[in-house]
């Protein structure tokens, strides 16, 4: 293991460090009632590709806080019910291009790509929030009450898309599966969490975990960096330090890991200082559904060689 790390056995036993408010089930009982009280509202517009087998739509919805969420939406041509797979990206990126959605459509696939609220798709980010949004999302009303968190909303979205999805008529309910990169791990974790009809999810070295693990280990940069700069600007001498990683802590996605009932495959790169192995393994560790991890001990927040195969042998057994 790296020096910045603990040793394996530690990270197979490791239970996280960031505080779970004492209200968090309820809270995200409160949030779940309140989005199934929303309309999605759904609407398919067709979008013209080359792909002979796929037909290709942008799929809107809507989301809490009355925000249109867009995402890349693709069918098999051939009729009959289809397991899917929804996608959901990294940190500030969007859902990416039609042609890397085509493999699953191929395979009997329905593919849905969400593109995050405030990031770099077409969603709507529609929050007015208190306090600062210098420096990330994670940080974003983190100066309010618990419920302005804008992940809440985020985390909510993806259940908002998988159920959208399995209304579908060509889509068959049972065969809901979910996977990301990076915050779209974090996402697909999320989304196991709180829609249990998700079957299978394979996340890759996921965001969103064990704040208070990264800001010990000095890894406040990067994808993280809102952190340092909520701290620097807003709390310089860490007096509310305590209130603020508990508020965090709703929106930490290992504490919502043993909501999780689907089958997962956790891809991690030992080597990563930007969503560190202990903050994976504190949300892996609190699984109880059937789960394994993949190692990769020379490989950091990077390409991991052979792991988009392994993604798709394992969804496509769902």
């Amino acid at each position: 293991m790296p020096i910045f790390e603990l040793p394996l056995d530690q990270l197979r036993e490791y239970q996280g460090r960031n505080p779970k408010p004492a209200d968090f089930d309820a809270y995200w009982e409160r949030a779940l009632k309140e989005l199934s009280g929303v309309d999605p509202m759904a609407d398919l517009r067709p979008v013209k590709t080359p792909a002979r087998f796929a037909e290709s739509f942008d799929l809107w919805f809507t989301g809490t806080g009355g925000a249109r969420i867009h995402a890349k939406y693709l069918r098999p041509r051939a009729e009959g019910s289809h397991p899917a797979v929804l996608r959901f990206h990294g940190y500030t990126m969007n859902s990416g291009d039609w042609f890397d959605k085509l493999p699953w459509v191929a395979q009997g696939f329905v593919v849905a790509a969400m593109d995050v609220r405030g990031q770099g798709g077409l969603s709507e980010d529609v929050a007015g929030d208190r306090g600062t949004t210098l420096g990330g999302h994670i940080v974003r009303g983190l100066g309010g009450e618990p419920d302005e968190l804008l992940f809440r909303h985020v985390f909510l979205d993806t259940v908002q898309l998988a159920r959208v999805v399995a209304s579908l008529p060509e889509v068959d309910g049972n065969r809901l599966t979910a996977t990301g990169w990076s915050q779209g791990g974090g996402l697909a974790l999320a989304c196991a969490a709180l829609e249990p009809s998700i079957v299978r999810a394979a996340p890759v070295y996921p965001f969103l975990l064990d704040y208070k693990r990264v800001w010990e280990m000095d890894l406040a940069n990067n994808a993280y960096e809102g952190l340092a700069y909520y701290f620097r600007r807003f709390d310089p001498t860490h007096e509310l330090a305590d209130e603020a990683f508990t508020k965090l802590g709703y929106i930490d996605v290992q504490h919502l890991a043993d909501r999780i009932k689907a089958t997962v495959m956790m891809g991690t790169g030992l080597m990563d200082t930007i969503c560190p192995p202990s903050t994976q393994f504190a949300a892996f560790n609190k699984i109880n559904a059937p789960k394994e991890i993949v190692l990769y001990p020379d490989f950091g927040h990077d390409d991991l060689p052979g792991h988009n195969d392994r993604i798709f042998k394992f969804l496509s057994e769902a």
